[in-house]
């Protein structure tokens, strides 16, 4: 089941397939969704960074309608293509340019780079929008109109490795606090495991008994809010050694809301990962709040 607009195709992650054989390599996938205002409505625009043997890649696709993809522009890994430059295109009687420069960029173990770098998104001279840490030259680059992008930040998908502790950063309302997410769970040692999730090193939720609750979902709170917590972690007990576990972190105001539109998916467990992908679904459709997705991934 594909869960992001048709345009996002190839680059969204098969979330009813956690199982899959394919490479890990191939699976260093991030996905970053942002809504807009484009012409009038609310849009999409999906970011996907990449990274392979090959090197760094990166795409950006714009959804202005929920059944209609405006564009997609996929900028080949960077062992082939310059660090930074620019695409531009004719959409539906609209300019659309893409502008990039990583030539400075800091990179970490995943395909995101951590500053020195822009992206921007100017459809008829208006900055729909810009992510990185470098504003200033991106607006001089693109000579857009110095209107400040109204993008929000709406979800998430991260693929994160690890043998024990698997960690990320994660901003759970638009314009908050940047969190550093760390999930704890030891499956090597003979006894019952236990799943711990920290926020900034403080705990916050601990799961006991893995084995009999190795699927499940708890309420956490950060920066005030209340964050619905998603586990399934069948696959590192009991599955393959290539199996993922899958966490979701979602904000809305009533948890209850998402029982109550998916109770049905509840009765059976194995679809967990579907549910989560319904969930993120309706977190854009329907401004649930802000959604996180990983699948984190034991290192051999």
């Amino acid at each position: 089941m594909k869960d992001f607009p048709s345009c996002f195709g190839e680059n969204g992650v098969q979330v009813a397939d956690s199982s899959s054989s394919t490479s890990k390599a191939a699976q260093n996938i991030v996905t970053c969704v942002y809504q807009c205002r484009l012409r009038g409505r609310s849009s999409l625009i999906t970011i996907t960074w990449s990274k392979n043997l090959m090197g760094q890649g990166l795409s950006v696709g714009i959804d202005d309608s929920p059944n209609h993809c405006l564009c997609k522009v996929e900028i080949k890994p960077w062992l082939f293509s310059k660090r930074k430059g620019c695409k531009s295109l004719e959409a539906d009687s609209s300019k659309i340019d893409i502008y990039w420069d990583f030539s400075s960029a800091k990179f970490g173990s995943g395909p995101e780079p951590l500053e020195g770098f822009y992206v921007a998104v100017i459809v008829d001279r208006v900055m729909v929008l810009l992510i990185g840490d470098l504003g200033k030259e991106a607006y001089k680059k693109a000579n857009a109109d110095p209107v400040p992008s109204n993008a929000i930040f709406i979800a998430k998908r991260e693929h994160i490795f690890g043998k024990r502790f698997y960690g990320t950063k994660a901003q759970f309302c638009d314009n908050g606090q940047i969190h550093d997410v760390t999930i704890e769970c030891d499956t090597g040692g003979l006894g019952d495991p236990c799943l711990f999730i920290r926020i900034d090193s403080k705990m916050v939720m601990q799961v006991k008994r893995l084995r009999w609750k190795f699927r499940g979902n708890q309420t956490i709170l950060v920066d005030g809010l209340p964050v619905e917590v998603f586990w399934d972690v069948h696959n590192w007990l009991f599955g393959t050694a290539l199996g993922n576990a899958v966490f979701m972190f979602q904000t809305c105001l009533s948890a209850e809301k998402l029982w109550a539109n998916h109770s049905h998916t509840t009765t059976d467990p194995t679809i967990l990962p579907w549910f989560c992908s319904q969930i993120f679904k309706d977190s854009q459709r329907q401004g649930l709040g802000f959604s996180l997705i990983l699948y984190a991934w034991k290192n051999e």
